[in-house]
């Protein structure tokens, strides 16, 4: 288990330094090409000012994602307690540590 917490530890440092690479590379690229290009006109558009900012956009598409997620998450977790029956042992995950837990001290006796 702690391997794979560590490897998963390592691929989001990996991912987190490439995304401030592409960041900066995105960054230097927007500078170069506002320096060589005209200022655009402000174009009137109906309604505008109604429609959410890419910020928001972003936000609630994530803010989204996450319940989601967490609903995934959730439904797993009941999916994986209602076969609990099923499995060897026929115990629910809490109830197969605190067993495993028993075996360990019989062994130590």
């Amino acid at each position: 288990m702690a391997e794979t917490k560590e490897l998963s530890t390592e691929v989001l440092n990996t991912i987190s330094k490439s995304q401030a690479a592409v960041i900066d590379a995105i960054e230097k690229w927007a500078t170069a090409i506002r320096s060589i290009t005209p200022d655009l006109p402000n174009i009137d558009v109906p309604f505008a000012e109604k429609l959410p900012s890419p910020q928001e956009v972003v936000a609630g598409a994530y803010d989204f994602a996450e319940q989601l997620l967490a609903g995934q998450r959730k439904f797993a977790e009941d999916v994986l307690q209602a076969t609990a029956p099923l499995l060897p042992g026929g115990s629910a995950g809490t109830e197969k540590k605190a067993a495993s837990g028993k075996k360990a001290n019989k062994k130590g006796e």
